[in-house]
């Protein structure tokens, strides 16, 4: 019996394998194109994202070219899921590796190539001073939270017109809705509080921005589209920073493109 059960095992573990090594290239041929699509893929994003790169000025605008590849990226995962409104190609980045006293948000349409908005955006009391090193997903931590997503609804609170926000990332922002975590105008963000305290003012965990341009921020980015709030550490991770499906993606809507052009 124990002969038996053995020799099943055996067979089984076999079958295995060939099915696993059926799904592999079988020569050396085919296994050097297999790999050559894959870096040509590959560098056919990194050539795209270096382009958009350029072409919307955001070196001299301040942002790093890592913070704008993660950016995009997440826009495209979240995009092709479907989680997106189809007809708007808004990207706001709100970097956090920047200082406070920094025009640290970016709203960008992908569409026209062109940096819309170009501003300040504050960050929660308990992530930092100037710098924002501290982080939370926890109510009532009076804290930014890391990572993408996707705006919401518009209404009138106590701060004016807001812009209602959801967490797309499961444990870093998840809980944006119970927090109240919006984006709204704030009269802590100006220049005149850079110049009194050496820094912005600092929010409950919401990115709020100058009052005379939260209409503008609002308007522009309501309606289901992207917000990443970027801080570059080891220990935020997320499904949506997948590159190959992002270049897939880019990749098809070029083509897309091209035709209708």
């Amino acid at each position: 019996m124990r002969k038996n059960l053995l020799g099943l095992g055996v067979t089984g573990l076999a079958f295995v394998l060939l099915l696993a090594a059926a799904k592999k290239p079988n020569t050396n041929v085919e296994r050097k194109a297999f790999g050559s699509a894959i870096v040509a893929a590959d560098s056919a994003y990194n050539c795209h994202i270096n382009t958009l790169y350029t072409e919307l000025h955001l070196k001299e605008a301040g942002l790093s070219l890592p913070v704008f590849e993660k950016a995009l990226t997440g826009f495209y995962n979240l995009k092709q899921s479907g989680y997106t409104s189809p007809a708007k190609q808004i990207l706001t980045i709100a970097d956090f590796d920047q200082l406070s006293t920094k025009k640290r948000l970016y709203i960008i349409d992908l569409s026209k190539k062109e940096l819309l908005v170009n501003t300040w955006v504050a960050h929660g009391q308990n992530s930092g001073a100037d710098e924002a090193t501290n982080f939370s997903n926890i109510n009532n931590s009076f804290s930014s939270s890391l990572g993408f997503y996707v705006t919401g609804e518009v209404y009138r609170g106590i701060h004016g017109k807001s812009l209602k926000l959801d967490g797309m990332d499961e444990g870093f922002n998840s809980n944006a809705r119970s927090r109240s975590i919006v984006v709204h105008g704030a009269s802590y963000v100006s220049d005149g509080t850079i110049k009194a305290l050496g820094r912005l003012g600092r929010s409950q965990g919401c990115p709020a921005v100058a009052p005379e341009l939260a209409d503008k921020v609002i308007n522009t980015i309501e309606d289901k589209t992207v917000l990443f709030i970027n801080k570059s550490v080891e220990s935020y991770q997320s499904k949506y920073l997948n590159e190959t499906l992002a270049a897939n993606f880019a990749n098809e809507n070029d083509h897309t493109q091209t035709q209708m052009d």
